[in-house]
């Protein structure tokens, strides 16, 4: 008896699993352990170069006053300087510095600094249907993640972490529709992100915020990082059909890190003080995939789902055979009687 229910929720499963594979969230999972592996093949033709965009790499041909339009070209990102200060604490007084030479640089733009007041009002009354969600993610990281997506659908404009001082102006950038520096091994950093408003990307990152919205148990850098972090919105980049006017910012042949913002570094754009040490985890993780290729990945996503399906199956034998037992107990203490 307990062995031919075995046999049936044996076969439930496999069926299941069959269908899951391909279902959220197991489809989800697959793609965020996909986008390593698919990174450079999906950005082949979206990183900015020299080459391509006629693109000083360095930055350095761009005089102070130049000028996207003058230049002639399209100002798609508008000039608009976003940072993010959630919580109670006040920001720290080298964060407060970074931004002041940020100002500096980009004098005649309009900057914010979203705060818990303002913050929840942009989410509450222009994504209500996000509210909820977003207030009650376990970690404030999150909350700051999913918000600078939100910034930038409605918003449009360059958005930075605190602890990047700028040593120049952005504003060569700003004829295209997305750009972001490339991160170590792959993906991109979202701690520099600029967007044209209502972006189909940007809109594809909010858009998603609540199917990969998963807690990982007992990992919570997993959580964030897969949730609303680097590695959440460099897989969703992967997935988009046109990425023409995207550009991911890295650096000639020779210097392919030039503009990474990993650790302590000085770019031609930022003096990046360190403090994003949560996002510069995504190297360690992202380093176990990135040479894996698909086929390999499919054995894994294979292999999760198989172990799923014999843990379940373990303790459902278990309880059968202690089920079993009782029976049989019951049934000798019948004949006793």
């Amino acid at each position: 008896m307990a062995r031919n229910r075995l046999r049936l929720l044996f076969t439930l499963l496999l069926a299941l699993g069959v269908v899951a594979l391909w279902s959220s969230p197991y489809e989800q999972l697959y793609y965020l352990l996909r986008m390593p592996v698919v990174w450079k093949s999906s950005t082949v033709d979206t990183v900015l170069s020299q080459q391509q965009d006629q693109f000083d790499l360095t930055f350095s041909s761009y005089p102070a006053n130049y000028s996207t339009v003058d230049a002639g070209y399209t100002a798609l990102i508008p000039p608009l300087l976003h940072h993010i200060h959630l919580g109670s604490r006040p920001p720290r007084q080298a964060w407060l510095d970074a931004r002041r030479e940020c100002l500096k640089y980009h004098e005649s733009w309009n900057a914010t600094v979203w705060t818990d007041e303002n913050a929840d009002a942009l989410v509450r009354n222009d994504y209500p249907h996000l509210y909820t969600m977003w207030k009650s993610y376990p970690y404030p990281i999150q909350r700051v993640d999913a918000l600078r997506y939100m910034i930038l659908q409605k918003y449009g404009g360059v958005l930075l972490d605190y602890d990047l001082a700028c040593k120049r102006s952005l504003e060569p950038l700003r004829r295209f529709d997305f750009v972001a520096p490339a991160a170590h091994p792959a993906g991109y950093s979202i701690g520099m992100m600029l967007s044209s408003p209502n972006s189909t990307y940007i809109k594809a990152l909010v858009n998603n915020l609540s199917a990969y919205n998963h807690r990982w148990a007992f990992l919570p850098y997993v959580t964030v990082m897969f949730s609303t972090g680097c590695h959440y919105a460099s897989t969703i980049y992967t997935l988009q059909s046109n990425r023409t006017n995207f550009r991911i910012l890295a650096g000639p042949a020779d210097q392919p890190r030039m503009h990474m913002l990993n650790g302590l570094v000085n770019t031609p754009l930022f003096r990046h003080l360190g403090s994003s040490s949560w996002h510069d985890r995504d190297a360690h993780l992202i380093s176990l995939f990135k040479n894996m290729n698909l086929r390999a990945l499919l054995v894994v996503m294979v292999m999760i789902m198989f172990g799923t399906a014999a843990l379940v199956m373990f303790y459902a034998s278990r309880r059968g055979r202690a089920q079993d037992s009782d029976e049989e107990r019951q049934a000798n203490a019948s004949k006793s009687a």
